[in-house]
């Protein structure tokens, strides 16, 4: 009976979870939700999480997740410390990443970073802005020319929530930040829907989360496979989370109920239209 108990514990070692490869992602040790956050047990949470466990799973690989300071993550990545980094962009910290050589996925996911002001403020031109509230790292794309020149002064903050109470105490003139990162954390977590809004007016950036890696070229390649095979997946995880909830339309910012309602609002307005009006 021995030489079969033997033979079953090879057996049991050599499932395809035993010899699944092991692959360390560095994440952002910040709250970023509906992207990502950590949980109050320290667990990497939110839209990210789900397509990389989705990726392990359809790879047969597994990946842990490791938080560190935003500042830190690079250098964890040169130093491989950790194999991946989300999220990254070939845009970013361009100086910093002089001399290594870096692999990007396609773009995961979009996102808009601007301002938010009261709503009040609404639809002024960026002369109107004197005091501009940003959390410590973030760079204000499309302001720079004005902050230098000193029409616009910076007042930093250590995280999104000081940073929000600070535009909502109206201690700046707005709060330059990731669009639904903000939305969501006045909707969700502040409970302040609508207290500060999005103003397309403003100067503001468009882009996109990728996976990096600087010794794994052949994961980067992977992770784009799946993305190119998994797009009705990934995107029921986008409506899931709201990551990219109206970014190519009018409602960019307002919150949920908003939207629903002035959409309501414009289908009652089309249907009482005269008939001629609709030829």
């Amino acid at each position: 009976m021995q030489p079969v108990r033997l033979c079953l514990f090879s057996t049991i070692l050599l499932t395809p979870a035993a010899l699944a490869q092991t692959f360390v992602v560095g994440v952002e040790d910040l709250p970023f939700a509906p992207h990502y956050s950590l949980d109050a047990d320290g667990q990497y949470r939110g839209f990210a999480r789900e397509v990389l466990d989705a990726f392990a799973a359809d790879s047969g690989i597994s990946l842990t997740y490791k938080a560190l300071p935003v500042d830190q993550l690079l250098p964890a990545l040169r130093r491989g410390e950790i194999d991946l980094k989300y999220p990254d962009s070939p845009l970013w910290a361009s100086a910093e990443k002089s001399g290594t050589t870096l692999h990007y996925s396609q773009a995961v996911v979009d996102y808009v970073d601007g301002v938010l002001v009261a709503p009040q403020r609404k639809g002024q031109a960026a002369e109107g802005l004197g005091r501009l509230a940003m959390v410590q790292g973030w760079t204000p794309r499309g302001y720079e020319q004005r902050i230098d020149s000193g029409q616009i002064q910076l007042s930093y903050s250590d995280d999104l929530q000081q940073m929000i109470r600070q535009a909502l105490k109206q201690d700046t003139d707005g709060a330059y930040f990731n669009v639904v990162v903000a939305t969501h954390y006045l909707d969700n977590i502040r409970a302040r829907p609508g207290a500060l809004v999005f103003d397309p007016k403003l100067p503001h950036t468009r882009g996109s989360f990728h996976l990096s890696s600087a010794r794994h070229p052949q994961l980067i390649a992977r992770f784009d496979r799946f993305l190119g095979e998994r797009t009705a997946q990934i995107a029921t995880l986008k409506d899931k989370h709201r990551v990219e909830a109206n970014l190519d339309s009018d409602y960019l910012g307002l919150e949920q109920w908003k939207v629903d309602y002035l959409e309501r609002q414009k289908a009652k307005a089309g249907a009482q239209a005269p008939a001629s009006s609709r030829q």
